[in-house]
């Protein structure tokens, strides 16, 4: 957490300004960071400065030690700012392997309130924060903060944790346990400090699962528990203890009660109690009283068939509703409930969007009389999605055939040849719009000229409009930047909605507010150069009422993986099922394998098993519509690598999905990621983590790993649900 300090008075503030000039100036020739304190102040202070560089910060810590601490960002005419260039210091809270405690993000420029200058208070833990510039076209601008607990790295943790048993219950003289015995397990790691990760338990020699609670054994005769738990870094401790069961006297009293079952039903309600849009009816039961347990909970809905109760039941239908309940315990007791309730449909409900982005692209740079680029091609690309209105999700690109990439700035192509850059724009309701360019790039001898022109920017309104000009429900504002003519690239778009402070724009602006609005809004390039502009329109209320939905949704699936050359999948194909629906929306997507029971689809599915395949699936809507499709594919089974090959050629050491950002450095035996073996069978998290310790600890004595990477990629580890 953080806390933005007020800006200090006018007497002081010229005392800090020329106190910072000289900070500056010593920092930017020593590398050092030199922030006077005052009484009272926090642990330290860390200062951070910026110019008219769009690549890098000018100065910037890189440690401190945990605590708290003022955090001090500048970015000022004292600290060289002669542009009036806006940076932020913004702390990362999202990317794996870092620290994500502090929410920091400080917006500068040397004409806001502060002149540039800001303080803030945080408190720091052991570990690595990243910051970075938020502004569009800074990306460069970023770093690393190395925060030490005790000024150093923590030795790693070599000591099993402790590990004990206790057996419990009633006992006759002989000190056998009566009826049943309990074993309760506890595990501590005070010693070592990385923390217990697993508990587990075998009960007379047989396999052993995982400990979540004490174990009851009510089997007569001798029994034998072994025991153990291991922590976060692999250490491992064991036990065992031994005891007899015996029978006891009686026999239980027979549970001859019904459970207890009651029905909940929520939801928005009009003036008239009904229920807008849908109810949701939350199905409880117990059987305190009689014993046995609740074996099973049923629903009936208007009559139809009872059906096991899984999850809380949603009623969209309008119209009046029963839902009847039972709950039936082990002994085969049953109690039964009812409740009446009704739907109606709300007011206004909007259209989807089916409609895929529009996605351009445009290549600048100088050109020689073959129309070759000179040096370097610069690929811009201009998504927007006006006419489906769901507002853009992600923009991609494809550099030669590459792995799609996230698009967040203008790309510079300077590697002599033929190039192609396939892009592709997705909005937030999944439609997907693409294209590609090709152009080539030649070697040039020239420096390009400076850029002293700002880009064009131009802002487009759009919507359904009334015979007055107003828009209806919703107003549309696109703005588009290019710097054709400058040369050096947009750096950031921005916005001002009737007279705000101007925001980053990433997104068409969606403004529904009935009423007159002014939309002022600049672009400005990465050498500094501003353009403005401004659009003013009105927005009218929209009176829509939709119809009833009767047409089934539209849905699809495409097979993807490697083939050969009778189009068969090597190794594995993934099968993507997509499903939209114009009216009621979709409500749910199923598919099933090779004439298999039909499963809820939540992610694409994955097909390994070698030989001919069939998937049939099918999406329903809100309203009840249905629509079906079949696909059919082969899966061969892939060539075997050759011994220590390296066959996980991925950049970087990913543990069940989490990128550690370690390099996958190849080693006589395969690559890192072959090394650790996700797919490995492994009897809980606790042995996978043993087996990444012991497969990569000896590639830190030959210096491929260091024991910080070591240690990251064993987070990684214990956080995974490999094992579990």
């Amino acid at each position: 957490m953080s806390q933005l300090a007020s800006p200090p008075r006018p007497q002081t503030r010229r005392r800090d300004v020329l106190r910072r000039v000289v900070v500056a100036l010593l920092a930017a020739l020593t590398g050092l960071s030199l922030v006077p304190t005052t009484a009272g102040a926090a642990d330290q202070t860390l200062t951070w400065t910026a110019g008219n560089s769009v690549t890098a910060y000018l100065t910037a810590p890189e440690t401190a030690v945990a605590g708290t601490a003022t955090i001090i960002f500048e970015n000022s005419r004292a600290t060289g700012n002669t542009t009036g260039m806006p940076h932020t210091l913004t702390f990362d809270t999202s990317t794996p392997g870092y620290n994500h405690d502090v929410d920091l993000n400080i917006v500068a420029n040397p004409f806001d309130a502060n002149g540039g200058y800001y303080e803030a208070e945080v408190t720091l833990t052991p570990g690595t924060y990243r910051y970075f510039c938020s502004i569009p076209g800074h990306g460069p601008m970023w770093g690393e903060l190395v925060v030490t607990g005790d000024g150093g790295e923590p030795d790693p943790d070599t000591t099993a944790p402790t590990v004990t048993a206790d057996v419990t219950g009633e006992q006759d003289d002989d000190g056998a346990y009566v009826g049943s015995a309990t074993v309760t397990l506890g595990a501590t790691d005070e010693d070592g400090g990385s923390g217990v990760d697993t508990v587990e338990y075998s009960l007379d020699g047989g396999a052993y699962a995982a400990y979540s609670a004490p174990l009851q054994v009510s089997e007569p005769g001798a029994h034998t528990v072994d025991y153990r738990a291991s922590d976060v870094a692999g250490n491992t401790a064991e036990g065992s203890v031994s005891f007899t069961v015996v029978e006891p006297d009686v026999e239980p009293e027979p549970d001859t009660t019904a459970p207890t079952v009651t029905a909940e039903v929520t939801g928005e309600q009009d003036d008239d109690g009904a229920y807008v849009g849908s109810a949701t009816v939350t199905v409880a039961a117990t059987d305190e009283e009689g014993g046995s347990g609740v074996d099973t909970i049923e629903y009936s809905l208007d009559g139809g068939e009872y059906a096991a109760y899984t999850e809380a039941l949603t009623v969209s239908a309008p119209g009046e509703h029963t839902v009847d309940y039972r709950a039936t315990d082990v002994a085969g007791n049953t109690a039964e409930g009812s409740v009446t309730f009704t739907v109606v449909e709300p007011d206004v409900e909007p259209e989807p969007d089916t409609t895929a982005p529009e996605v351009t692209a445009a290549v600048t740079g100088e050109q020689d009389e073959d129309g070759a680029y000179v040096g370097s091609a610069t690929v811009t690309i201009t998504a927007t999605d006006e006419e489906g209105g769901s507002g853009l999700g992600m923009v991609e690109y494809s550099l030669d055939g590459g792995e799609f990439t996230h698009y967040h700035e203008a790309l510079t192509v300077s590697e002599p040849g033929e190039h192609t850059v396939a892009f592709r724009a997705s909005d937030v309701a999944g439609n997907v719009g693409e294209g590609s360019v090709t152009f080539t790039v030649v070697e040039g001898d020239v420096e390009p000229e400076p850029d002293t022109t700002a880009p064009e920017v131009t802002a487009a309104v759009t919507g359904e409009q009334d015979e007055d000009g107003a828009y209806v429900g919703t107003a549309t504002v696109t703005l588009t930047a290019t710097d054709e003519e400058g040369g050096s690239g947009v750096a950031s778009v921005e916005y001002s909605l009737d007279g705000a402070a101007f925001a980053a724009y990433t997104a068409p602006l969606e403004v529904s507010a009935p009423g007159a609005h002014t939309v002022d809004y600049r672009a400005t390039d990465v050498a500094g150069n501003t353009a403005e502009g401004s659009v003013s329109f009105t927005v009218a209320e929209e009176d829509v009422e939709p119809g009833p939905d009767t047409t089934a949704p539209e849905v699809s699936a495409t097979v993807t993986g490697e083939e050969d050359e009778d189009g068969a999948f090597v190794g594995s194909a993934t099968v993507t099922i997509a499903a939209t629906d114009a009216d009621s929306g979709v409500d749910t997507v199923e598919y099933a394998l090779d004439g298999g029971d039909w499963t809820a689809y939540t992610a694409p599915v994955e097909v390994t098993e070698p030989g001919a395949h069939t998937v049939d699936y099918r999406a329903t809507d809100v309203a009840g519509n249905t629509g079906e499709g079949t696909v059919t594919f082969t899966v061969v089974e892939a060539d075997e690598p050759e011994p220590g090959e390296c066959t996980d050629t991925r950049a970087t050491v990913v543990v069940d999905g989490v990128d550690t950002g370690v390099a996958n450095a190849e080693t006589e035996g395969g690559c890192l990621n072959d090394l650790i073996d996700e797919d490995g069978d492994y009897a809980t998290r606790g042995a996978f983590v043993r087996h990444v310790g012991d497969v990569l600890r000896p590639h830190v004595a030959d210096g491929v790993l260091t024991a910080r990477e070591l240690s990251t990629i064993l987070r990684a580890a214990a956080r995974s649900t490999i094992g579990a």
